[in-house]
């Protein structure tokens, strides 16, 4: 394992990370964060409203601010948005502090999840089909090239998933 021991779960929206991270943390034994909800408590609004008063730029600025906070802590699982890979500066951040694992999600699968989800920005202008191909295409060469392991979701329940991580980083 990586120096601090920080495991950081990234993929596409919908892929899993947050619930997948809660319950991964508590059967590791660590303290977990998600990286949107830190951002969330920080400001005092939630990622929608930072989206719509600064727009996707002035949000990754508040993000790349919160993973500088959220990697100099020891013994986490984070759970990170997104687009927090499309800063070269934060995939820096990521692969120097812990283990990085990319949850990969099937197309079909992310466009299920989240065709009804109303909180996600990114997806509230145009078709979800068409953005979460686009987002796939744009995000997944970045999330295999910073990843120390990657995981397919595609068919398998929660617990399955995150055994295959707990044998992975042992």
């Amino acid at each position: 394992m990586k120096k601090y021991k920080n495991i950081y779960l990234i993929g596409l929206m919908g892929s899993g990370k947050t619930t997948l991270g809660r319950i991964l943390s508590k059967k590791l034994d660590k303290a977990f964060f998600d990286s949107d909800q830190v951002l969330e408590e920080k400001l005092g609004v939630n990622v929608p409203m930072i989206f719509e008063y600064e727009g996707e730029a002035g949000f990754r600025e508040r993000e790349k601010d919160v993973l500088k906070e959220l990697v100099s802590k020891k013994d986490i699982v984070l759970a990170t948005g997104g687009g927090i890979i499309l800063s070269e500066s934060n995939r820096n951040l990521l692969s120097k502090n812990g283990i990085v694992i990319y949850l990969k999600s099937d197309q079909r699968d992310l466009i299920s999840r989240m065709k009804n989800d109303k909180s996600r920005p990114l997806l509230k202008t145009g078709n979800i089909e068409a953005i979460i191909k686009k987002l796939c295409k744009e995000r997944e060469p970045l999330y295999e090239a910073i990843s120390d392991f990657e995981v397919s979701t595609k068919n398998k329940r929660i617990h399955e998933v995150v055994n295959e991580i707990i044998r992975m980083i042992k």
